[in-house]
């Protein structure tokens, strides 16, 4: 049962007597007495592979899933519908195993892979050029970010405060390091303030980054920020949702430089998190900065469609400290599991997902407006909208929704301070008619017992 245990007691002896040594305490010899522990670590015994199998389970049942709950969760994290294809294309050998395809004679199924991923999403975004993904949204916000201040050689961005909160914090310290300042637009009525762009100093900032639909589910006044940029000689960077994409213009016809964002939607489970794969997509002009794995197209010896890693003299592997990016590596498997995914639905699909999403959301917003001690902040929004709460603590809501197996939505509270007692409510395609009246029942239910 102990197979994972390579080495015998008589393969130990063999090795130390090989290195001159008689224990394996002997290796740490020269480690000062002072800085060891001289008691035994509380780690208890190893296990057999059938009672790891076994703990391993018991914990795992501790954890509740979207099987069991309705959930209205979003910021970022989405319950969408994943076909059952999805994971038997991904659970293949050839790609689970698979690493970077640095030899393209061996690797042509990944190459091509990368290739048509990248593809669609130049497609969504209608952007040139777009990278073979990167590690998830936060990533490639931050990354993007500093692809402005290397092609503007200016140290300032500007940023949305609206934008995915786990983003800002990825964005903080990468800019940190970097010696990026980076000054928060405050939000209004839902969205960026437009106003306070008017503040702002000309040619002095390297980019404006925006997400659209914003954190809160509104959609920003993208043509209005982009000329904003043009004038004040800044780039445009927005963060989308690659599924609103089927419903709202892309980057490219508002202007954007650069659009990134997180492709969990696209056929990638919710998993607590993650993994999760991020994507940049840009401009013809900045693709030499752009971080990470570039897939190309050429011909071989034969005059036969051929894949390769191209560009790579941006990367770490090749220019060590002076590559655009640290990150040499991508999430191939998630980048495929997105491309199946939008080879599956298809642009129609797409569109599909994201109407009945928004419809959903709609009808869910109208009736919770209904609802004595509960408001809808803004009506601007696509599939995630904003409650303000009276009567009842925002935590204690959540609390009682979760008795009656709903996941009722994100607090607010702690990530803007301009929301307290507010939650964030996201529906999808997966949240039918019955889960959305079992929802309100449920608030309606509350609210009379608090009310009371």
């Amino acid at each position: 049962m102990y197979n994972f245990l390579s080495h015998t007691d008589e393969i130990r002896q063999e090795m130390l007597k090989k290195i001159g040594l008689n224990s394996i305490e002997d290796l740490f010899q020269n480690i000062n007495p002072k800085v060891r522990i001289n008691n035994d670590l509380d780690i208890p015994e190893g296990l057999s592979e059938l009672q790891t199998q076994r703990k391993l389970l018991n914990l795992a049942q501790k954890n509740t899933g979207t099987s069991e709950y309705i959930s209205f969760l979003g910021g970022g994290s989405y319950n969408r519908y994943i076909p059952t294809c999805i994971n038997t294309v991904i659970e293949r050998s050839e790609f689970i195993t698979a690493y970077t395809p640095y030899q393209p004679e061996v690797s042509q199924g990944t190459l091509q892979v990368m290739y048509e991923f990248q593809s669609m999403m130049c497609n969504l975004t209608g952007m040139d050029v777009a990278n073979a993904s990167v590690y998830d949204g936060a990533t490639a916000a931050a990354e993007a970010i500093l692809m402005t201040a290397r092609l503007t050689n200016k140290s300032k961005a500007l940023v949305a405060s609206t934008l995915n909160p786990e983003y800002k914090a990825v964005i903080d310290t990468y800019c940190s390091g970097e010696s990026i300042q980076v000054e928060y637009l405050p939000l209004k009525d839902g969205k960026t303030d437009l106003e306070e762009l008017n503040n702002k100093e000309a040619d002095i900032y390297a980019c404006i980054l925006i997400q659209n639909p914003n954190y809160l589910g509104c959609i920003e006044d993208v043509f209005a920020i982009s000329e904003f940029c043009q004038k004040m000689k800044s780039k445009f960077i927005v963060a989308v949702d690659p599924t609103s994409l089927a419903l709202l213009k892309s980057p490219a016809e508002y202007g954007a430089d650069i659009a990134v964002g997180d492709i969990q939607p696209l056929g990638i489970g919710m998993a607590y998190g993650g993994p999760y794969a991020g994507f940049i997509a840009c401009k013809t002009a900045y693709t030499r900065q752009l971080p990470g794995r570039i897939v190309g197209m050429t011909k071989d010896r034969d005059d036969e469609r051929a894949f390769t890693l191209t560009l790579q003299t941006r990367e770490q592997h090749i220019r060590r400290a002076k590559a655009t990016s640290n990150i040499c590596s991508n999430q191939a498997l998630m980048a495929l599991a997105a491309t199946v995914y939008l080879s599956v639905v298809g642009p129609d699909g797409l569109k599909e997902v994201a109407n009945i999403s928004t419809q959903r959301a709609h009808y869910l917003a109208e009736k919770i407006n209904e609802i004595p001690g509960f408001k809808v902040l803004f009506s601007n929004f696509l599939y995630e909208f904003v409650v303000k709460i009276d009567g009842i603590n925002s935590d204690k809501l959540i609390e009682e929704m979760e008795r009656q197996n709903i996941l009722a939505g994100i607090k607010l509270d702690k990530k803007f301070k301009e929301l307290q007692n507010c939650i964030l409510i996201c529906t999808t395609e997966m949240n039918d008619i019955n889960d959305i009246n079992t929802f309100i029942d449920g608030l309606k239910q509350v609210s009379l017992k608090y009310k009371s």
